[in-house]
């Protein structure tokens, strides 16, 4: 009887062990990676932010002359640009752009497929110097088809200026020309014909070489500088308003004070040798950045609207 009572729990305890035991919990299967997500596209380049690196790209162009792009520094190309608000589709005049054309080797590829860039050339006859300019400029020109194709021609009168149909252009612009016509007595008429040629609200950019605050206008206008109250009145008496005015292609060095005017410094160097470095470290001329508008009220006079803008 003891015996027995002390084998049962053995026997209980083997079958126990022979029972099916439940299955080790299996680990859970790893979720699958989440696919890539398509990369976000880049949101679509704005007309502007295209014309702006045209830009980029053509004052990089290997058309330009090395001479002429290590001007940049002085002329300042872009930020100018982009201050008279050039943009893509509009139609742009250079007064007198000279033989060499420095900006028209910035212009004419800029606009060419997006936008109509005219250079308004003197007539041949208005002097040797400016047909041989000329001569030069239309040479310039046939070099390089690719950037220079659709250059349109404008050839004006001095005496009695013009630059194409009225109201046909959306930007005119003039850089360091203004002095001329001052000692030439046609700088009023220049701006007249300015404002004819333009779409009412449309920009005159003007940029030339800045005499010194209170400078007598008939005492220096020979040195090439000119009082910017003066180039303001000019534009002002024409019919235009000054909307902005920059100091992009300022150049606080300039002390325009040279025996030979603005020609003293470079890229001219009138004097030659002649104290070369010390004019090399004043650099080209102080010059004014002058932005204005012909005003949108003159729309009354196109195509018969009467409304007051």
């Amino acid at each position: 009887m003891n015996k027995f009572v002390r084998v049962l729990p053995l026997v209980v305890a083997l079958a126990a062990c022979g029972a099916e035991q439940p299955a080790a919990p299996t680990a859970a299967a790893p979720k699958p990676a989440p696919a890539d997500q398509p990369a976000q596209p880049a949101p679509p380049q704005s007309a502007g932010d295209l014309f702006a690196a045209k830009l980029d790209q053509v004052l990089a162009g290997d058309w330009r002359s090395p001479e002429n792009k290590a001007r940049d520094q002085y002329r300042h190309p872009k930020q100018t640009l982009e201050f008279f608000g050039i943009k893509s589709g509009d139609t742009v005049v250079e007064i007198t752009p000279g033989g060499g054309g420095w900006y028209t080797e910035v212009l004419a590829p800029l606009l060419k497929g997006s936008g109509t860039y005219y250079a308004a050339i003197a007539q041949d006859a208005a002097s040797d110097y400016t047909r041989k300019n000329n001569e030069k400029y239309r040479a310039k020109l046939q070099e390089k088809p690719a950037q220079y194709g659709e250059v349109k021609l404008v050839e004006f009168d001095p005496k009695a200026p013009a630059f194409g149909a009225p109201g046909s252009a959306d930007v005119v612009l003039t850089f360091r020309n203004v002095h001329n016509w001052t000692e030439d007595g046609s700088a009023a008429p220049m701006f007249k014909a300015f404002f004819e040629a333009l779409k009412p609200g449309g920009t005159l950019g003007v940029v030339d070489h800045r005499a010194a605050a209170g400078a007598d206008l008939e005492k220096i206008k020979e040195s090439g500088y000119l009082p910017q109250d003066y180039v303001i009145k000019l534009a002002t008496d024409a019919g235009f308003k000054l909307v902005d005015q920059s100091e992009i292609n300022a150049n606080p060095k300039d002390t325009k004070d040279y025996e030979k005017g603005v020609w003293t410094l470079p890229p001219t160097l009138a004097l030659k040798e002649q104290d070369r470095d010390k004019y090399l470290a004043i650099g080209e001329s102080d010059r004014m950045t002058l932005k204005f508008v012909k005003p949108q009220g003159d729309a009354i006079f196109q195509g018969g609207d009467k409304r007051q803008n």
